[in-house]
């Protein structure tokens, strides 16, 4: 719009916000598995109770097609539009600063809230194995977040090579779930009907059935800090959806099907903890189980803290949040302003839900805040998606999606549908006044400050020069 104004970027404050590259695609892998894999330990149950097993096995069905969609077109802009930048970036050269800066704050309430879910969980976990009071758990939520962000801060190859070993134990845990569950399965006797009781139940599970995949669209954020970001970054959202699509049905069919069955699972914050007691038996040390289980969660935690420290550092860069956000760490060349800014939103979005009386709804709340900042950028990324294609035809595409619009469009479509369930469902609507407040505030803030005073960042200077 006419009314932005810009900044050039000198080379000395480029030079304060440098990143180090290190990532191969083994490390673009386990960012975006790890990034999800919590899904299959913690959250997704709930849809179980909304809409028991066979609502959620056609939900999560649904969901699989609106990711390989979704996926399949970030790769193609990911690869086209290399930068750090990620959904802000696409929407940016698509709808330019408005719509970037929109598809940006959805993006950056996902990212921050989603790990303010995951610490929640840990800290449930962490609760049981060293059995302190539930009063304690805001303390276990901030030793989390202090450790794992200092481990960001840290350095970049430290950063993806715990990224690696870490989902690479959560896989194995699962698989040792998933094994150890088969001799136990009778889905006639514990999972109920395998068909859905209503369109109702179905609706009900979608948000619940992205918790198996949400985050995995994180890695183009991961663009500026790999080698070969045109053809890494398709292989490695690729290889991390199918080994995600595997996970998720893998865990659906041997939580529900097994002793106590999807009603209970239902309604546990610890699902993969009662499938563990039913495999190894209920003599069995429930610190060590609770152990275990917590894998997943520290996974995803720590990769999704280095999202949203990279989402907050490019929207800073380019001006459209405080630029001391986007100043790296002198030698190690990590965004460790923003990451602390992030980790300061997230455990007060936890702490302010604590307080006000939630208690052990606090996760649940954050969830669906999480995931209406998450299907909002989906279907802003599918419009830009569909916008690139449509105005610069001749822009190089390393990768092309091979669903192209249709693909596109199913996503659009199905997210929307999703984003709909949580403003009609009453038990959703804390979560979506907490994302309208968060919305409000962002839009007041670009509107009044922030549009006036626009940097010529990468992703900046790229759009711009898209169009000349």
């Amino acid at each position: 719009m006419s009314d932005n104004s810009y900044q050039n970027a000198s080379q000395d404050y480029l030079a304060s916000r440098e990143l180090k590259r290190h990532a191969r695609v083994l490390h673009l892998w386990a960012l975006g598995v790890g990034a999800v894999i919590s899904g299959d330990f913690f959250g997704w149950n709930f849809g179980l109770a909304s809409g028991g097993f066979g609502g959620m096995l056609a939900a999560l069905c649904i969901v699989t097609v609106m990711y390989f969609g979704l996926c399949l077109s970030i790769a193609e802009m990911a690869a086209a539009l290399p930068h750090t930048g990620g959904a802000y970036s696409f929407a940016r050269a698509a709808m330019g600063p408005w719509g970037g800066y929109i598809t940006g704050l959805a993006e950056n309430m996902e990212y921050i809230l989603t790990p303010a879910v995951i610490v929640v969980g840990i800290g449930g976990y962490l609760g049981a194995i060293f059995h302190t009071p539930p009063e304690y758990a805001p303390l276990w939520w901030l030793l989390c977040y202090a450790l794992f962000v200092a481990l960001n801060i840290w350095g970049v190859e430290l950063s993806f090579r715990f990224s690696v070993v870490i989902t690479v134990a959560a896989l194995a845990v699962l698989a040792v779930f998933w094994i150890g569950a088969i001799p136990h399965i009778d889905l006639a006797r514990w999972a109920g009907p395998l068909t859905p009781s209503s369109p109702g139940a179905v609706l009900g599970c979608l948000p619940f059935a992205l918790w198996f995949y949400l985050a995995i669209e994180q890695l183009p954020l991961a663009a500026e800090e790999s080698h070969d970001p045109s053809r890494d970054l398709p292989r490695g959202l690729l290889s991390g959806l199918l080994t995600l699509v595997f996970c998720a049905f893998s865990t659906l069919f041997t939580s529900a099907g097994i002793e106590p069955g999807a009603a209970a699972v239902g309604k546990s914050q610890e699902p993969l903890f009662l499938g563990f007691v039913t495999i190894f038996g209920k003599g069995t040390s429930s610190s060590i189980l609770a152990a275990i289980a917590c894998t997943g969660l520290i996974a995803s935690f720590h990769t999704i803290i280095f999202a949203y420290g990279r989402q907050i550092y490019s929207l800073s860069r380019a001006g459209y949040f405080p630029v001391w956000m986007s100043v790296t760490h002198p030698v190690r060349k990590t965004p460790n302003r923003a990451l602390v800014s992030g980790a300061v939103l997230g455990y007060a979005a936890a702490l302010a839900i604590h307080f006000a009386g939630q208690g052990s709804a606090v996760g649940a709340v954050l969830l669906n805040m999480a995931v209406f900042g998450a299907v909002l950028a989906y279907v802003l990324q599918m419009v830009s998606f569909y916008l690139l294609r449509q105005k610069f035809p001749q822009l190089h595409r390393p990768y092309r999606s091979p669903l192209g619009l249709a693909g596109a469009g199913a996503a659009a479509l199905i997210a929307t549908v999703t984003l709909t369930t949580l403003f009609i469902n009453p038990d959703y609507n804390k979560g979506v006044i907490g994302a309208v407040i968060w919305f409000a505030a962002g839009i007041a803030y670009f509107a009044a400050y922030a549009r006036k005073r626009l940097i010529l960042a990468p992703e900046e200077q790229f759009a711009r020069d898209l169009k000349a």
